[in-house]
């Protein structure tokens, strides 16, 4: 799999027609695989889970639509890497900049839940887009699977790398993998993940990025 991004992929059966359903119910939703948004020169590359329901499912856009989104970009936007701190939709005039967002699997999972299988058929994709990125220096992993995707499509062995939020990892070819957990409402509600915590990783991130600080 040589494309970053396949809009007609439907090669997870489960997935496909979960998306199928949810379109019956919601006909104006996007319901499609969601493309990866913003710089294409990007330093830094963000991976998230996957769609969510009601935002880039419906939007088409990543963490767009949703409560996730909120945090994600209102730091972004605090750090210099967004020219708006709110996404409010795909057509708005938000840009990132220095920084893209994508997710280790393109499509809506049921209960935003994707199996193994699905998140190792996905991967193919992140694989093409880290290896036709040769800008990214950082890429940040929003939660465990996020992890695990990124280090399956750099060809890394997952026992060298634990998760951990705020972990750095140095990863072969010079780039470095930086953990948080994800923005998720359930993760901001229950403290797990504060607004502090969030903006230290992602400050972390952007210094990472321009080239300041190593990890260890």
């Amino acid at each position: 799999m040589s494309s970053i991004f396949d809009p007609s992929c439907r090669r997870c059966p489960r997935l496909a027609a979960f998306i199928d359903l949810v379109r019956e119910r919601h006909p104006t939703y996007y319901c499609k695989p969601v493309a990866p948004f913003g710089d294409r020169k990007a330093r830094l590359l963000i991976v998230g889970l996957a769609p969510g329901m009601h935002g880039a499912n419906r939007t088409g856009r990543p963490f767009t639509g949703d409560h996730a989104g909120i945090l994600l970009y209102a730091t972004l936007f605090k750090y210099g890497l967004a020219n708006a701190p709110v996404s409010s939709a795909a057509d708005d005039a938000l840009e990132l900049e220095a920084a893209r967002i994508t997710n280790a699997v393109k499509c809506l999972p049921p209960e935003n839940k994707p199996t193994p299988l699905e998140v190792k058929v996905c991967n193919g994709y992140l694989e093409a887009e880290l290896e036709q990125s040769p800008d990214v220096r950082v890429i940040l992993a929003l939660g465990g699977i996020a992890h695990a995707a990124v280090l399956r499509a750099s060809k890394e062995r997952s026992s060298e790398f634990r998760f951990a939020h705020g972990a750095e990892h140095a990863l072969s070819g010079g780039r470095v993998l930086l953990d948080s957990y994800h923005c998720s409402r359930y993760n901001t509600q229950t403290r797990r993940l504060t607004t502090g915590m969030f903006e230290t990783v992602i400050g972390r991130a952007a210094v990472l990025a321009d080239g300041g600080g190593a990890a260890p």
